[in-house]
């Protein structure tokens, strides 16, 4: 779906020399670091609700109880 992504020049000139230097376009260094991100997100997400259950597990225990 086309949308507009409005950056500052200073993003704009970081992702103009990275497209350049990995002789990419801009459009495609975008979509990998939306990617990226949207994915390491769910991943640190899961991440730290295993821990929350595991540090927590006898709590929740004794609240499913109730």
């Amino acid at each position: 779906m086309p949308m507009t992504l409005r950056l500052t020049p200073a993003e704009t000139e970081a992702l103009r020399e990275t497209a350049r230097r990995e002789r990419r376009y801009m459009h495609e260094v975008a979509r990998e670091a939306i990617s990226s991100y949207v994915t390491n997100r769910a991943r640190r997400r899961e991440e730290l609700l295993a821990r929350i259950v595991a540090e927590d597990a006898e709590l929740l225990q004794r609240l499913g109880r109730m």
